[in-house]
This record gives structure tokens, C-alpha cells and sequence, in this order.
């Protein structure tokens, strides 16, 4: 008869490769930080004043068309208790970081040119990125949207990710926070592509080994389910070997190839939050972001105009967020004030629950909740997010919780980078 210590050997032996494997492929938060939002900007209308001066411009809609801090308020609809603090922050952010993440698009937002052109578009477009860096003027997050990896595109896509990287190197390094997107990905092969161009692009310019990650970027419905009816996302980040940092869901592209009439395309749409709710899962435990898509509806024009784009873009921002995407596309300055406003009231009207949740289960008090430790990492996630982008303090939080940050760090199981 089998001692218990034998059994417990056993059962060791039989899991370790399960084991081996989860920790493999589920190894949990990378600790760092998400951005909120991704900017894309036309690789030829970029210049080392871009970020500025999108705060600027962003800042000007908001004092012409707020309506100060009652005001814009009213527009979005928040709780009339955060307007100031709310109002406050936002100015304020948009003038110390109005974009966390930048995307210099040579893409759709680029389009087709001679490679003439586009060769100098990278060289300047580099050169401008370095600038930004060495002045402190540059997004935290920054990159490059290269051309895809289909047949028509392909040798473009490389071509400009090969000089990109490199002449960026030369200029003075790409920053902590550089990252790639491989857009209109429609096949396993193309993610296993992408890491091998990423080596080859590594080794031609002297870099180390694994420093180029890249998002995927989820616009196909071949990208969701393949044609033997698997879950192909889930392998894509797989595929990647460890260089998959994002998952971005693209609005209208998948909404076109579904059919979708174009008045009708929404990142509110079933067929939306059905590819988006398979991403989720997909990524779930890898360590690999999820954000939204865009809305193609801008606030430009007269007031009304204006306002009318701030509340839709307000609400599907509060519904992303609410969904646990934390993160959207942005495509004008003018959004930016309806994307922080939306953000910081989430995160404000949930901090004194969620701090009080986790003051009772830290410390053993009666919250009216019963937390199991799943729910206790997703609040301690939730108020670690809101410090980040700026929608709360991080003194605030440890006066609430009576915990420090890095005590709620470890509790959201963030793993350092």
C-alpha cells in the first residue's frame, strides 16, 4: 500500500510537464505598466512636436468647448461630485502627457507610395523619434504600424521595419518603451514570420537578442477562427515565443471583411464584442495586453459637433473599461480630453469601494464582501491601473488601503519585467 508521501510523488511526477507547460504559456502579468490608449499618426505628419502639440490642441477644444469642469460634466454625463477633480486632472495631463502610447503609422493611415517615398518618410520620421526622446518630449510608449505581412505588402512591411529599427539605433536607441504592430495578421505563419524577422532585424543592427516585441494586430476574422475552426489568436500568442506584448482589435477592418454595412460598424457591434470577448480569453494569464478599437466619429466641427462626438466617444470608452478592455485607439487631439475624462471617473467613482474591499481583506475588516483571493487581485489591479494613468494618487491609495504599492503589487501578482 502507497504512503501518502509516495502518493504525493506520484502525482509530481505524473503533472510535472503540465506544470512545466502552464507556467510556460500562462506565466501571468509582465509588470508594466498599460497604456490607456494608442494614438496612431500618419508616419509623413509626424515630427518631434507631435505629443505637445497634441496636448495643446487637445487643451484648446477642451477650454472652447468644456464649458469648465460643470460643464464638460454635464456633456459626458459624469457624477457631479468628480467634475472639479476631474476636470483638474485631465488639464493637467493633458499638458504633462497627453499621449501614453504612439503609434508612427506607415499603413493604413500612410498608404501605398514609392519606395523613394517611403524611405525618406522613415528616415525622418526616425530622426524626429530620437529627438523627442533625448528632449523628454516623446509618448512613454512609441512605435512604428509597418505594412502587413501579405504577399502585396510584405517586402514593403520588412523593408521599413529593417531601416526603422536601424535608424533609430544609430540616432541613439529606441527607448524602453518601443514597441511594433503587425497589422491585418490573418495566419499563424505570419506571427511565426514576424519573429523571425525581428531576429534578422536584431542581428543587423547589433541589438540583443529578444528586444523587439511586437502587438498583433486582430482586424481578420481568419485572426479569431481559422479555417479548421480552431481558436487561432490563442496560437498566434503562442507562436510568438515570448515577443507578443498586445493584442489590437481593429473596428472596421473586421467589421468590412464580415460585412458589416459601414453605418452599422461600432466597437459596440455583436460581431465586435464577440472577437474581442475571444481575444480576451485568448490572452487571459500571458501577459499579453488587449485593447479596443477606435470610433471613426469625431468631435470636430461647431459645438453640438463637438459635444456630441465627447459623449459617444465618452460612453464606449466607460464601456470598454468596464468590459476589462483597458485600453483604445485614439485619432484625433480631439478625443483625447473625452478618453481621460472617461478613464479618470471609472477609476474614481471604483476607488473607494475597491480600496475598502481591500483594507478589510488586508487587514482582516468587514467590507460587506466576502473576497476570495481572485477578486483581491483584480481590485488591487484595478487601483494599481488608476494610479498609472494618473486618475488617482498613489498616497491616496495607501491612505485608503493602508497598504504601500508595492504591497498591492505583489497581491495583483504583477511580475517584474
Amino acid at each position: 500500500m502507497r504512503s501518502l508521501d509516495q502518493l504525493i510523488r506520484d502525482l509530481d511526477a505524473r503533472l510535472a510537464a503540465a506544470d512545466a507547460e502552464l507556467a510556460a504559456r500562462y506565466p501571468g502579468d509582465r509588470g508594466v505598466r498599460q497604456p490607456v490608449h494608442t494614438v496612431y499618426v500618419p508616419a509623413d505628419r509626424y515630427d518631434a512636436d507631435t505629443v505637445p502639440t497634441w496636448g495643446r490642441d487637445a487643451r484648446a477644444v477642451l477650454e472652447e468647448h468644456g464649458g469648465g469642469p460643470g460643464g464638460f460634466a454635464d456633456v459626458l454625463g459624469l457624477p457631479a461630485d468628480l467634475a472639479e477633480g476631474v476636470y483638474a486632472r485631465v488639464h493637467a495631463k493633458l499638458g504633462s502627457e497627453p499621449i501614453e502610447d504612439l503609434r508612427i503609422d506607415f499603413e493604413d493611415g500612410y498608404g501605398a507610395r514609392p519606395d523613394a517615398d517611403e524611405d525618406a518618410t522613415v528616415t525622418t520620421a526616425a530622426a524626429a523619434l530620437a529627438r523627442s526622446l533625448a528632449d523628454g518630449t516623446a509618448a512613454p510608449f512609441h512605435g512604428i504600424r509597418f505594412k502587413s505581412f501579405e504577399a502585396p505588402t510584405r517586402a514593403r512591411g520588412v523593408r521599413t521595419l529593417h531601416r526603422f529599427v536601424g535608424e533609430l539605433t544609430t540616432a541613439g536607441g529606441m527607448g524602453e518603451g518601443f514597441v511594433l504592430t503587425l497589422p491585418k495578421v490573418t495566419s499563424v505563419a505570419q506571427v511565426l514570420a514576424m519573429v523571425h524577422a525581428c531576429t534578422g532585424v536584431e542581428e543587423a543592427h547589433g541589438l540583443a537578442p529578444g528586444t523587439l516585441g511586437f502587438e498583433i494586430q486582430v482586424e481578420t476574422p481568419q485572426s479569431v477562427l481559422g479555417s479548421d475552426g480552431t481558436v487561432l489568436v490563442a496560437r498566434m500568442i503562442q507562436a510568438a515565443d515570448g515577443r507578443c506584448t498586445g493584442l489590437h482589435y481593429g473596428t472596421y477592418d473586421y467589421s468590412a471583411v464580415c460585412g458589416i454595412a459601414a453605418e452599422y460598424q461600432s466597437m459596440e457591434h455583436p460581431a465586435a464584442d464577440h472577437a474581442k470577448a475571444v481575444m480576451q480569453v485568448a490572452a487571459a494569464g500571458t501577459g499579453v495586453f488587449v485593447s479596443d478599437g477606435s470610433t471613426n466619429v469625431l468631435p470636430v466641427g461647431d459645438r453640438d459637433a463637438v459635444h456630441a462626438g465627447w459623449r459617444l466617444h465618452a460612453r464606449l470608452v466607460r464601456r470598454s473599461l468596464e468590459r476589462g478592455f483597458y485600453q483604445g485607439w485614439d485619432l484625433h487631439p480631439a478625443q483625447l480630453p473625452s478618453r481621460f475624462a472617461a478613464t479618470y471617473a471609472f477609476y474614481r467613482e471604483g476607488l473607494p469601494g475597491a480600496t475598502a474591499r481591500l483594507r478589510a481583506y488586508l487587514g482582516g475588516g468587514d467590507s460587506g464582501f466576502l473576497d476570495e483571493p481572485a477578486t483581491a487581485t483584480a481590485l488591487a489591479g484595478f487601483v494599481l491601473r488608476g494610479v498609472e494613468c494618473g486618475a488617482v494618487d498613489e498616497s491616496e491609495v495607501e491612505r485608503l488601503v493602508d497598504a504601500d504599492l508595492h504591497r498591492l503589487s505583489g497581491l495583483a501578482r504583477r511580475r517584474p519585467s
